[in-house]
């Protein structure tokens, strides 16, 4: 019952074609918390439009080699607030006759012949599929494999003074260290004096707690304000961003989000993906009366990209402020998104990987060649 799995049962229920089928959910706890935020950007309304807090037609880049406010239109950058979005799930699922929910910690999932099973410490399901979205074990890494961690911490602030534009979202700030690996801020203004800030960093481990908080009100004094200002709300949370090669199908287990491979390995973006995975899913579902969906056009050439930058990310520390913002200051933001998204042309892809460092990207596509 996290992003993936909600998201799933709201398209299911959506299709308007599940109505027959008994379906059942089960987490550890319920979802009631606003833990954390998703942010992605959509060219047309979603599923979820209807509680989309905030969005944004125009973002900044900011590095200490460039500086530059985009339109991305007919994009827009949004945000979903955690708490809107599992309030939102649950009103429309107690809607239906057909779903059950289940609060238990899900201990094992398992095939046996034509069924799929799950069990709890204490209750055994079976069903005729079981959609997982939990990582029961850290993947054992193959060679040419990589794993890091985009781990972050964010505050709602509220400011005495007038600081912000409400109408302009700060997408990457990379105007502070990067010795510890690549490590930027984002902001996402709700009004001139509030705004989710957002310190993240990409490294193999996470930091100490302090050294968040440390890094977040540096950058409010130097950056933002050297007013007061108060911390309404935080959060934290951990990414993984790896080429690691997971399984989507075992039998009939489908994983879904991060366990799925629906986390963009060299970004960490996850939300559309799930949204993407989910719709053929469903659309599976109707059409074939299963769920053995193949991998999306361009997955390999995606997946060898992917692997390129994080080849960089980890071996060259200095080298991701530089990418991401080259990225943006040298292609059209539109065309960024795209190949953000994994729904670049190859004209687009070529633009795109020849305006990267020339000898890092060529040392990295050279480790991670098959």
């Amino acid at each position: 019952m996290g992003c993936a799995g909600l998201s799933f049962a709201v398209h299911l229920i959506q299709s308007g074609k599940f109505s027959d089928k008994k379906i059942l959910l089960i987490d550890k706890a319920p979802k009631i918390q606003n833990d954390r935020t998703w942010c992605f950007w959509e060219n047309e309304n979603g599923i979820f439009q209807s509680i989309v807090y905030k969005s944004w037609s125009r973002v900044w880049i900011r590095s200490k080699e460039m500086e530059k406010l985009l339109s991305l239109l007919p994009y827009r950058y949004k945000l979903i607030r955690a708490q809107d979005f599992y309030e939102y799930c649950l009103a429309l699922i107690h809607q239906q006759p057909n779903f059950e929910i289940k609060y238990a910690a899900v201990t094992s999932v398992q095939n046996e012949g034509q069924t799929a099973i799950a069990k709890t410490e204490s209750e055994t399901f079976v069903a005729d599929y079981i959609f997982n979205s939990i990582l029961f074990q850290k993947p054992l890494l193959k060679e040419k494999e990589i794993m890091l961690l985009q781990h972050f911490k964010g505050w709602v602030i509220e400011t005495d003074e007038t600081v912000f534009n409400p109408t302009e979202a700060t997408l990457m700030d990379f105007r502070i260290k990067q010795e510890r690996g690549t490590n930027f801020v984002y902001i996402m203004p709700f009004s001139e004096r509030k705004a989710l800030v957002e310190f993240t960093l990409f490294s193999k481990s996470i930091l100490e707690s302090e050294e968040y908080e440390t890094a977040l009100k540096n950058y409010i004094h130097q950056f933002i304000t050297k007013g007061n200002y108060k911390i309404v709300e935080a959060e934290t949370g951990v990414i993984p961003m790896t080429n690691h090669a997971f399984t989507p199908v075992q039998g009939r287990i489908i994983n879904m989000g991060t366990v799925g491979g629906q986390t963009k390995a060299s970004s960490g973006y996850t939300f559309q993906f799930i949204q993407k995975h989910a719709a053929r899913l469903v659309s599976s579902l109707i059409k074939k009366k299963n769920p053995f969906i193949p991998r999306p056009t361009g997955f390999r050439r995606f997946h060898f990209y992917d692997s390129v930058l994080l080849y960089i990310l980890e071996k060259e520390k200095q080298q991701g402020a530089k990418i991401f913002s080259r990225l943006f200051k040298k292609n059209k933001p539109q065309q960024v998104l795209r190949f953000l998204d994994n729904e670049s042309s190859i004209t687009d892809e070529v633009k795109i990987l020849s305006s990267l460092p020339t000898l890092p990207f060529l040392k990295a596509a050279w480790k991670q060649r098959k």
